[in-house]
C-alpha cells in the first residue's frame, strides 16, 4: 500500500510538472492581452489574442523572445490607423498610425493576399523582423515571413518597411484611401524612422484580416511544432 502511495505521489508531481509551465504561460498570456487590449481598445480583439498566440507558439518552439510586437488589422480601411505597435516590456503602446497594402490587395479595404512573387499583394501572419538598410525607399527594413505557404516568401519579394509619401491623411481625402504599395507595408514619412527603429532586429509583426484558409492552415495560429521554424 505504501508503495502504491509513493507511486501516486510521483505521478501527480510529474503531472504538475508539465502542467505548470503550461498553465503559466497561458495565465501569463491573457494578463499580456488584458494590458494590451487596454491600450489599443480600437484594435479587434481577435486580431490581438491571433498575435499573442502566433508568437507564444514561436516562442516555445525555439524562436527568441522579442521586445516589441507590431500588429496590421487589415480587416480596417486604409484611412484607419490600422497599425499598432507595442512594447512587450512595459505592456504599452508605443504607436499606432497608418499603413499601406498592395495594389492588388483591394480599393480602401484589403481583401485579397498572397505569397507569390508579382502578386502586388500584402501577406498575412507572423514576420520576423531583421536588419534595417538605406535603398530606392531610403530607411527601410527587412522581414522574414515565417508562415509556410502564406508570407514565407517575403524576403524573395522584397516586402519591406519603408516610408511613402501616399501613406497620407491627405492621400485619402482625395482619393478616398490611402496609396498602395506593391505589397509592403509602407508608412509615413514622419514616422518611418521610428517604426524602423523600434521595429529592427528581431522583433514580432503580424498581419491580420479574417482569411477562413490562413486562418485553418496556419502554423502558427495553429500551432503545428514540425512547421514552424527554429529559431527564427
Amino acid at each position: 500500500m505504501l508503495t502504491f502511495v509513493r507511486r501516486l505521489s510521483l505521478a501527480a508531481t510529474t503531472l504538475s510538472a508539465i502542467c505548470t509551465p503550461v498553465l503559466a504561460a497561458s495565465t501569463h498570456n491573457q494578463a499580456l492581452y488584458n494590458s494590451l487590449a487596454q491600450v489599443a481598445p480600437e484594435l479587434n480583439p481577435q486580431a490581438l489574442q491571433s498575435a499573442l498566440s502566433a508568437m507564444q507558439c514561436a516562442i516555445n518552439n525555439g524562436a527568441r523572445q522579442a521586445e516589441r510586437l507590431a500588429v496590421i488589422d487589415y480587416s480596417q480601411p486604409s484611412t484607419a490607423r490600422r497599425l499598432w505597435i507595442f512594447d512587450l516590456r512595459k505592456k504599452s503602446l508605443v504607436l499606432r498610425d497608418l499603413v499601406a497594402h498592395g495594389q492588388k490587395s483591394g480599393e480602401n479595404f484589403a481583401t485579397q493576399f498572397s505569397n507569390r512573387v508579382g502578386s502586388y499583394q500584402s501577406s498575412l501572419g507572423l514576420f520576423r523582423t531583421q536588419e534595417s538598410y538605406q535603398g530606392s525607399h531610403g530607411y527601410s527594413l527587412r522581414m522574414d515571413g515565417l508562415e509556410p505557404g502564406f508570407n514565407d516568401r517575403a524576403r524573395d519579394r522584397d516586402i519591406v518597411i519603408h516610408a511613402a509619401d501616399y501613406v497620407s491623411p491627405l492621400w485619402s481625402e482625395r482619393q478616398g484611401r490611402i496609396g498602395r504599395s506593391l505589397g509592403c507595408p509602407a508608412v509615413r514619412p514622419q514616422v518611418a524612422r521610428q517604426v524602423i527603429d523600434t521595429l529592427k532586429d528581431g522583433q514580432f509583426m503580424f498581419s491580420w484580416y479574417p482569411d477562413q484558409r490562413w486562418l485553418k492552415s496556419s502554423a502558427y495560429l495553429n500551432c503545428r511544432p514540425h512547421q514552424v521554424a527554429i529559431n527564427p
